[in-house]
């Protein structure tokens, strides 16, 4: 037999479905145990079974053969990585591999903005990492201002914001430490307001902890150092915040905080409390008066402030179509798999028309919102 078999590729394949040994091998006909040695290299399917294991996981059979760069699993900022399932893990990094192999191509074929992340390993304490967003946001010329738009801010810098579909609600906003970086967003959360913090903790990570394994208590309490202090810069903060009347606080003008600065008021609360503009008591009564009022999972003013959706990789796939004639089952041949496995990477969800047409469509509406 001429085909060249890595068993890894198909361990890729099938995670990047979720889908468990047994479930392929009922798929393929065949035991649970000769898979698993097909996949750790002690076997080489026939051809028929590379066929068959290929139509089953929506694959070309020249994935099996592909032996593309791995990614380790510290290259993945988990935000809750002690108590994230093993399984879920492990299908956020086949997704995240494939993520990546999608991104090289289009890096090939497009001038994607060049990565301006810089890197500051060395913000320890919470001075440290306030000093860390006060220098991004000189580098990146924000001013001290409200950011705008997160997403874009982020896809500006050279990285791509993407969503894993089927496992957001299991898998919380994470990012990946790779030559162009990406954040995967917990699609879950409807709340503009947070999805803006989750990037922004995100690129705290990018930022601070390149080569650092995440996800302990020390390393997330710096990413959402970063993040508060990106969002709400301290001397804006001590200038604008509006301040408690007696030991009452001023809600009215929280909300109207929250809509200029696109920050929770539970976010807005707690970094008044670490900039000790409000008592821990103040802060106390804050957090119950939110929970009575039944604003923990979501806020009054959330839907007037709006999504911001990523733009970049739709784009691409946009210009690639209209530009260069590369269309989504050029890209699919490319990356050795089926146009479903290309519609569920990038985030194409419906299947009821073509993978172009939905590529137009979804491209479109970015375009419309970066004019």
């Amino acid at each position: 037999m001429n085909a060249v078999f890595d068993g890894a590729s198909l361990r890729l394949a099938r995670v990047f479905s979720g889908l468990a040994l047994e479930e392929v091998a009922e798929k393929v006909g065949k035991t649970r145990q000769y898979l698993h040695k097909l996949e750790t290299g002690q076997g080489t399917p026939t051809e028929q079974l590379m066929g068959d294991l290929a139509e089953a996981l929506d694959v070309e059979i020249g994935f099996f053969a592909s032996k593309s760069h791995r990614l380790n699993e510290d290259q993945f900022h988990f935000r809750k990585l002690l108590t994230t399932k093993s399984t879920i893990k492990q299908v956020a990094i086949a997704r995240g591999e494939m993520v990546d192999a999608l991104i090289k191509f289009l890096d090939q074929e497009l001038q994607l903005p060049r990565v301006s992340i810089p890197s500051l390993p060395n913000s320890q304490t919470f001075d440290d990492v306030e000093r860390a967003a006060e220098y991004c946001r000189r580098e990146w010329d924000l001013g001290l201002g409200p950011i705008a738009n997160m997403t874009r801010l982020v896809e500006n810098l050279g990285a791509v914001v993407t969503t894993f579909q089927g496992v957001s609600k299991e898998i919380d906003a994470l990012s990946v430490s790779v030559e162009r970086p990406f954040i995967v967003r917990n699609t879950a959360k409807e709340s503009a307001c947070r999805q803006r913090f989750d990037i922004a903790h995100e690129l705290g990570h990018l930022v601070m902890h390149e080569g650092v394994v995440t996800g302990d208590r020390i390393t997330e309490n710096q990413a959402n150092r970063f993040a508060s202090a990106l969002l709400l810069p301290r001397s804006m903060m001590a200038k604008l915040f509006p301040r408690p009347t007696g030991t009452r606080l001023d809600w009215k003008g929280i909300k109207e905080f929250k809509l200029t600065w696109k920050v929770s008021k539970a976010g807005i609360l707690y970094r008044a409390k670490q900039l000790d503009l409000i008592t821990e008591s103040q802060y106390k009564t804050g957090v119950i008066t939110l929970r009575k009022q039944g604003e923990t999972n979501g806020e009054w003013e959330d839907n007037l402030v709006a999504q911001e959706p990523p733009e970049m990789l739709a784009r691409s796939l946009f210009i690639l179509a209209e530009k260069k004639g590369i269309n989504a089952e050029d890209i699919a041949k490319a990356l050795h798999v089926k146009p479903a496995f290309l519609r569920e990477l990038a985030g194409l969800e419906s299947l009821a028309i073509s993978p172009q047409q939905q590529i137009r469509t979804q491209a479109q509406t970015h375009l419309r919102l970066v004019k």
